[in-house]
């Protein structure tokens, strides 16, 4: 029987990034989905500077959304 593996690349900061900031990942996402026509560094500057959300969480979120991923 195989173990379960462990999220890979911007999927693996989900469960600090919903920890962190108090809401689901879908929430995120679906909040990124409002932000048309932004580029990635754009959308990573709103989640900061709104949010107060860090760099790497951010960009972890941007990166999974622009990808076209749907969360677990």
């Amino acid at each position: 029987m195989n173990a379960p593996t462990k999220p890979q690349g911007p999927a693996s900061y989900f469960p600090s990034i919903e920890k962190k900031y108090g809401r689901p990942v879908a929430e995120w996402l679906a909040l990124l989905g409002t932000l048309k026509g932004m580029k990635h560094m754009e959308m990573v500057a709103y989640l900061k500077s709104q949010h107060q959300m860090g760099h790497g969480h951010a960009n972890a979120l941007v990166a999974y959304f622009l990808s076209g991923s749907k969360p677990a």
